[in-house]
């Protein structure tokens, strides 16, 4: 097939090519409706500019498109935060610098194609990755350079970097089973989300292989917050008392921060009557009453990692992978290191008080 040429545009638009050229290029002032029948040619005939010709005129953009959006609530993502400073580290260090740009909808891939062909940014680097999330197979789909922070689909090829969730729960519950713990219950988001499924994975696969059946009540869905944590801990606590759990693994700190305050407010001492964990090892960790045991991304690796690939595709490069899966590592404190026979006892005792 020939390939589609600004001239093609112009005649299905209605317009001269110059008009085209300075739209793309954001140049243009136009009425809504011109601009509106040039961006529909430009779909329609699936124009993509002529990448050598465009960096003889004028470089390659040192920009590095990055979609932002509010949490649901405005809970924060620390994680993210990290990342986003990772990445611009490493891209200035490279003589490039990250364009942000809000998009509310996570779905919809057009301002990262408007970005892109009007030149305005090289690439981009995606982050809260949803499982076939269409952004990805978008930007797969026009050869638009890209990394993303996580896989939507094991089946589709393009460069990405990610910690492995799994491993990190299976280190989360094998700690616990030294310490002793049987009755493990797990706190995590609700289905459909790529990462938690990651991390639900590894929690169901370490207890199978310490010998334990993964009991359905003690899995517990939620959005990202504390209140998750907190009112997954009153939803455990009222299971009958030989069935309640001796260790929550959460599947973030936010989460387990909420179940810390829960477990206080019904009596409990955490790190002595019952094992509380979490996910991600954010500042707040080392402070926490008791000090949090988590698991710590390496996401300055991640945001340095991420960026190189970009690049590789940007500037014709060897790149140094085209996917990465990255090890995270438990960092244990007081919260688990906390066998099941105090909480036994507790319940035994409370039961008795009951009685009487």
């Amino acid at each position: 097939m020939s390939r589609v040429t600004l001239k093609d545009v112009a005649a299905r638009a209605g317009v001269s090519y110059q008009t085209v050229s300075k739209v793309l290029n954001g140049r243009a002032a136009v009425s809504d409706e011109t601009l509106e029948r040039i961006w529909q040619a430009v779909r329609e005939l699936n124009y993509r500019p002529n990448v050598s010709a465009r960096n003889l005129r004028t470089r390659v953009s040192n920009l590095i498109g990055y979609p932002w959006h509010y949490s649901d609530k405005g809970y924060f993502h620390p994680v993210l935060d990290a990342f986003v400073h990772s990445i611009a580290n490493a891209a200035e260090a490279e003589g490039f610098h990250i364009l942000t740009f809000v998009t509310d909808d996570l779905s919809n891939p057009a301002p990262y194609r408007e970005l892109y062909l009007r030149n305005q940014v090289g690439g981009f680097i995606l982050a809260d990755i949803n499982r076939d999330d269409p952004r990805v197979q978008m930007l797969i789909e026009q050869e638009i350079p890209f990394t993303a922070f996580g896989r939507a689909n094991e089946e589709w090829d393009h460069y990405w970097v990610d910690v492995d969730g799994r491993a990190g729960m299976c280190q989360v519950v094998a700690h616990l089973v030294e310490q002793g713990h049987e009755r493990i219950a797990m706190v995590t988001w609700p289905e459909g989300s790529r990462t938690g499924q990651a991390r639900e994975n590894g929690y169901r696969e370490a207890l199978i292989a310490a010998g334990l059946e993964p009991a359905p009540e003690l899995l517990v869905r939620g959005l990202h917050a504390a209140g998750t944590g907190s009112h997954a801990f009153r939803q455990l606590w009222e299971l009958p008392a030989r069935r309640r759990p001796t260790a929550i693994a959460c599947v973030s700190d936010l989460i387990a921060v909420g179940a810390l305050q829960a477990a206080a407010n019904a009596g409990l001492t955490v790190g002595r009557d019952l094992a509380i964990t979490g996910f991600d090892n954010v500042e707040l960790t080392d402070y926490t009453q008791p000090p949090l045991t988590s698991v710590r991304q390496p996401i300055p690796q991640v945001g340095e990692m991420a960026v190189a690939m970009l690049l590789a595709q940007i500037l014709e490069r060897e790149p140094p992978a085209k996917t990465m899966l990255v090890a995270p590592e438990l960092v244990i404190r007081a919260s688990s290191l906390t066998g099941p026979r105090n909480l036994a006892t507790t319940i035994s005792q409370r039961a008795e008080r009951q009685e009487s």
